[in-house]
């Protein structure tokens, strides 16, 4: 039962650590239907390692752009680059500082109505800007200034918020600030590399859980998971924003915040 439930983890990784609709709100779900409270499935050194997965899904996909040491790259393009990776790095500062102060404290708040408070909050925010969305103003990494990248950075500390969702945050603060749909996915995509590996890192260097052979076979057979949704997850919004607006992500977090209240409410 734990294999098949790591593998619905991670499928479920792969779709909500990229689109903006919660991971968070999603497992409390998924952990209340399948009676999962207790065992490795519920440890940190799962649910943040499995993370891992995703990010490699990102390095697999945009490798060339990331990287700033590729041959086929002229030297104003490696320059680019190089500049994209400090506005990633900035917009990492304020997730990193206040982040690790809070992470421990906001771990109080992850209840299911607070959850849902967020979900429908979030949901609801979605829906507006893009009622009010104006024509984007950047469209392009190397439009993006230092100011801008530090205030997504500032918008992303917000996902420590239980429901919130690191991306759905991401994605609207850069919307918010004149990004394109596209730009704002794509550096959403880009900033949860050094955020995820880091924290990923930490809770493999600072937790005192000791895993046994098959409890790491499990987490690699979740990561692979994670890995392979997380392509099919981050090509699909991709090509859907460049067509579609974030609405109906908003009334998807508006529907799903509902159901844990009354679920909550009703049978618990």
């Amino acid at each position: 039962m734990d294999f098949i439930k790591a593998v619905l983890l991670g499928i479920i990784e792969g779709i909500t650590e990229w689109l903006p609709i919660s991971s968070t709100g999603h497992m409390i779900l998924f952990n209340e239907l399948t009676n999962t409270s207790e065992g490795f499935l519920t440890t940190d050194v799962f649910l943040y390692v499995i993370q891992l997965g995703a990010i490699l899904a990102i390095a697999t996909l945009y490798f060339k752009k990331l990287n700033p040491f590729s041959p086929s790259k002229s030297k104003q393009e490696k320059a680019d680059t190089w500049q994209m990776w400090f506005k990633v790095i900035i917009s990492c500062i304020p997730a990193a500082v206040i982040g690790l102060l809070l992470n421990d404290f906001m771990e109080n708040f992850e209840t299911p109505f607070v959850i849902s408070a967020a979900l429908i909050i979030y949901g609801i925010l979605f829906i507006v800007i893009e009622n009010h969305n104006k024509k984007a103003s950047v469209t392009q990494l190397n439009q993006l200034s230092y100011k801008t990248a530090i205030l997504i950075g500032m918008f992303q500390v917000l996902s420590i918020i239980p429901g919130t969702s690191r991306s759905g945050s991401t994605i609207l603060g850069a919307m918010l600030l004149g990004c394109s749909r596209e730009l704002s996915a794509e550096f959403s995509f880009f900033l949860a590399i050094p955020v995820m590996f880091g924290v990923s890192f930490l809770k493999l260097v600072t937790n005192d859980y000791i895993m046994t052979g098959s409890e790491w076979l499990i987490l690699l057979v979740a990561m692979a998971v994670a890995y392979i949704v997380s392509i099919i997850s981050v090509k699909f919004l991709t090509n859907y924003v460049k067509k579609h607006d974030f609405k109906v992500f908003g009334k998807y977090r508006i529907i799903l915040g509902i159901i844990i209240v009354l679920y909550f409410s009703i049978f618990r």
